[in-house]
């Protein structure tokens, strides 16, 4: 029991602010005050009782496995504990058994399994384009759709196959849930109706394209870029000469029964190379048929250099096809000579040039692109095409569009500093491809090309300067022998050679202004 004269708060207050403990026939304050040492040890009350009968209650309630609050009115009696001691209520207490595996409410279960649906299909009389804007997939959600349930399981079959984190999963199976609920065998479900809903909402549309794509029933409806750019570029042009310009670009783009398909680039650049020639040629003519010799000619000697034999070139394309499909009689383009093509002295690059591209790359994966670039004169789509099973850290070796090369130390060290970024970052990705962003994780393609130059945009050194670089490097230090350079970098015989010719002529500047050098 609290003596009077223990507590001068107390002594003033008198029992104003003091209250009697059931438990151990004492007083204890109610509320904050400047307390003595006993009003410190037994503090405020609760339901009667003060700290150190709760306390001992509740260690006799583990003991026993009654409730504490049974065991105050018998309680008589305080465990002692020695001075500047952890007492009882501050010891850390023993983790109490979760209710769940995890905090906060269960997660969904995994989709059932299902199976494609199958039997006679209605087909539609007319199409008609769906408003899925004002689909809610609280209210409008049809999980007994068999559509839906295999759209669902093909989406979580994909997910466990690629490493989509959960968070991507529940978006894709809510943009299932929009598309799907009212779903009937032989509809489809186009872009242009998706795109209207699920963009608004920020939900992934590539990867529910891609399970819609799986199971057969999406539509793109876009219109080509490719399409688009030529009508474009077509415009102005005689129909006669559009026809057969129209006829070649496709096949060079989408290739034909006899020719590969071009890359898109080579389309694109031969069309813009002679669209000039081609608007002149409009304005007088009707049909190729009707072009001349001397016309080619003409247009040749307006140009010089590199341009006069890549317009030669093409021209010689267009009317070798021409001549192919029996629009004209005659390739006008024949006899005439391109010439051997006159290519500068390649120049090195200066320390600072390249100090200023090892500066601007800070992520690992720029820094492992750099190092291929510069220490192996690796091209950036062959950077992108590298997968894991191509690095052997183990023997320090890698192969790179199917020659093996040793690892030096520096490509090692970033090599190891990207895999552990990776493995940490995407720890579930199933992409077999070394290089990886947070949107190819997702998948099992490469990255783009410009996230590969675009840490060294706006450098005097670009990948492609530290290739030529490193190429040209290695003629100095080696000497100009092109069969060196082709064993080394599996480079074509002119490319070799062309690179051992500069070479050669940097060494002969080099002795004539040093003739120490001799």
């Amino acid at each position: 029991m609290l003596e009077p004269d223990s507590c001068s708060n107390c002594l003033a207050w008198g029992l104003l602010f003091m209250r009697w403990c059931g438990g151990c026939n004492s007083f204890a304050r109610p509320g904050p005050h400047a307390p003595c040492a006993g009003c410190r040890q037994h503090g405020p009350l609760r339901k009667g009782y003060c700290r150190l009968c709760w306390c001992q209650a509740r260690t006799d309630a583990a003991a026993t496995g009654a409730k504490a609050e049974s065991l105050l009115p018998e309680l008589r009696y305080h465990q002692l504990f020695f001075a500047h001691m952890a007492p009882l209520w501050e010891r850390v207490p023993r983790p109490r058994q979760p209710k769940h595996e995890r905090r906060g409410r269960p997660r969904k279960p995994d989709p059932a399994p299902a199976s494609p649906p199958g039997g006679w299909l209605q087909p539609s009389l007319f199409e008609v384009c769906r408003d899925f804007t004002r689909i809610d997939p609280d209210q409008h959600e049809e999980l007994s759709n068999p559509w839906l349930a295999w759209a669902r399981h093909s989406a979580h079959r994909l997910g466990e196959a690629r490493g989509w984190p959960r968070k991507v999963r529940l978006r894709v199976d809510q943009a299932l849930v929009i598309l799907m609920s009212g779903h009937v065998g032989g509809d489809v479900v186009r872009y242009s109706e998706l795109y209207l809903d699920l963009k608004p909402r920020r939900l992934n549309m590539e990867l529910t394209i891609e399970v819609l794509d799986y199971i057969g029933v999406f539509l793109d409806d876009r219109p080509s870029s490719f399409a688009k750019w030529l009508e474009r570029k077509l415009d102005g042009i005689a129909p006669g000469i559009r026809r057969d310009v129209e006829h070649w670009v496709r096949l060079l783009h989408d290739g034909g029964p006899r020719s590969q398909p071009r890359d898109k680039n080579t389309a694109w650049n031969y069309l813009n190379r002679i669209r000039p020639v081609l608007l002149e040629w409009s304005a007088r003519y009707d049909h190729l048929r009707e072009v001349t010799r001397d016309d080619v000619v003409a247009q040749l000697d307006a140009l010089h250099g590199g341009q006069r034999q890549h317009t030669l070139i093409v021209l010689r394309s267009l009317f070798g096809r021409a001549k192919k499909n029996g629009t004209i009689f005659k390739n006008p383009t024949s006899r005439i000579r391109v010439g051997q093509r006159e290519y500068s002295i390649l120049q090195p690059l200066k320390p600072e040039h390249i100090e200023g591209s090892v500066v601007a790359v800070t992520r690992p994966a720029d820094r492992l692109v750099l190092a291929f670039a510069a220490a192996h004169a690796a091209r950036s789509g062959a950077i992108r095409r590298l997968q894991l099973d191509d690095l052997d850290i183990g023997n320090r070796k890698f192969t790179i569009d199917g020659r093996t090369r040793r690892l030096d130390d520096l490509t090692l060290h970033v090599a190891r500093e990207w895999l552990e970024f990776r493995r940490r970052r995407w720890p579930d990705t199933a992409n077999p491809h070394l290089l990886i962003n947070k949107i190819t994780a997702l998948g099992t393609g490469p990255v783009s090309g410009v996230s590969l130059s675009e840490p060294l945009r706006g450098q005097a050194a670009t990948l492609e300067q530290l290739r030529i670089d490193r190429q040209l490097e290695e003629a100095l230090v080696h000497g100009p022998d092109p069969l060196h350079l082709a064993e080394v970098f599996g480079l074509d015989e002119k490319t070799a050679i062309r690179y051992a010719s500069s070479a050669r002529a940097l060494l002969e500047q080099s002795a004539e202004t040093n003739p120490a050098i001799r």
